[in-house]
């Protein structure tokens, strides 16, 4: 129950500009699901907005993640038009091999980043927020290329990320982080059913 009514104060606490970004964000990852490229847009305005609010909360790294997911909203943009005029861009399946080795290698830059974070800043949780940090910098360049399991780093980034909000407080968006969770686990559902139909249908034609 305390958990609760911390939940919905800090709601309550939120600004408009907050609640636009959170909005966004909503809108962005329902967009994603339906492979629109209008995803796009809406992440590009609800990282601004987050950019400029964590400079001002003095949450830097926070800052410079969102700023590069402004980036990546121009090249996603970009990626799902193919570079090709008259093709669209198609949801691909990696190897497990190959997601090994980026699991690894992610997971040693995180390890790297969280000593130094941990060593030579005042960083609070240094190692669980690097790793969600380095973690979701690379899904989110899987979402650009349309990698089918990208929703399956982003469950748990989003789950690691729900412990790292509980740990510090930030209730409001612990609750928005449950409902990422899910809708990753959707997202996941629902593009793996259309790669399966487009790979149904390459099959057929062959």
């Amino acid at each position: 129950m305390d958990l609760i009514t911390k939940t919905l104060a800090g709601f309550t606490a939120m600004s408009s500009w907050e609640y636009l970004a959170v909005i966004l964000s909503i809108l962005y990852l329902l967009l994603a699901i339906k492979e629109s490229i209008w995803c796009w847009p809406a992440a590009f305005f609800s990282t601004a907005i987050y950019t400029i609010m964590y400079w001002n909360g003095a949450l830097v790294m926070e800052s410079f993640l969102h700023f590069y997911y402004l980036v990546m909203a121009f090249v996603g943009w970009w990626m799902w038009r193919s570079g090709n005029q008259n093709t669209e861009s198609k949801i691909v399946s990696w190897s497990f091999y190959k997601h090994l080795k980026i699991i690894f290698v992610t997971g040693l830059t995180a390890i790297l980043v969280g000593y130094i974070t941990d060593n030579y800043t005042h960083a609070d949780l240094p190692y669980l927020d690097s790793f969600t940090t380095c973690f979701a910098v690379v899904t989110t360049y899987l979402v650009a290329k349309k990698v089918l399991e990208n929703w399956l780093y982003w469950v748990v980034i989003d789950a690691a990320s729900m412990y790292l909000y509980y740990l510090k407080g930030y209730y409001p968006t612990l609750a928005l982080y449950v409902f990422y969770t899910f809708m990753a686990c959707w997202g996941y559902i629902k593009w793996y059913e259309e790669h399966s139909n487009r790979e149904g249908k390459t099959l057929a034609q062959l």
